[in-house]
């Protein structure tokens, strides 16, 4: 499977376990080597990590840009944490939301 950010086609991306992915311009894309579930989980720990790992990536701009582009629902894209096709700072967890004490 390929996966298009932006206007680059990035081959490899979630092929399966442990499948060796293409380098891009000589340098390997962090999100090649780890379970693409890791950049839609629902807990706030696991999206932090995934975050962490675009951090380093030499096309967190382009994934951003694309993600921006296709109004992505929700996931990972850019080192940002999409929910509904909008960026946000956080996940809200699943559920009713706690009762404020007056």
């Amino acid at each position: 499977m390929s996966v298009v950010l932006s206007e680059f086609l990035i081959p490899g991306w979630a092929d399966g376990e442990g499948a060796p992915a293409a380098p891009v311009d000589g340098q390997e894309l962090p999100c090649h080597f780890v379970d693409p579930e890791l950049f839609f989980a629902d807990t706030a720990q696991e999206l932090e990590e995934a975050k962490a790992l675009c951090q380093t990536c030499p096309l967190q701009r382009a994934c951003l840009d694309g993600a921006i582009s296709r109004r992505e629902p929700f996931g990972v894209w850019g080192g940002q944490i999409f929910d509904g096709g909008q960026i946000i700072a956080t996940k809200r967890l699943p559920g009713r939301p706690r009762i404020q004490a007056a």
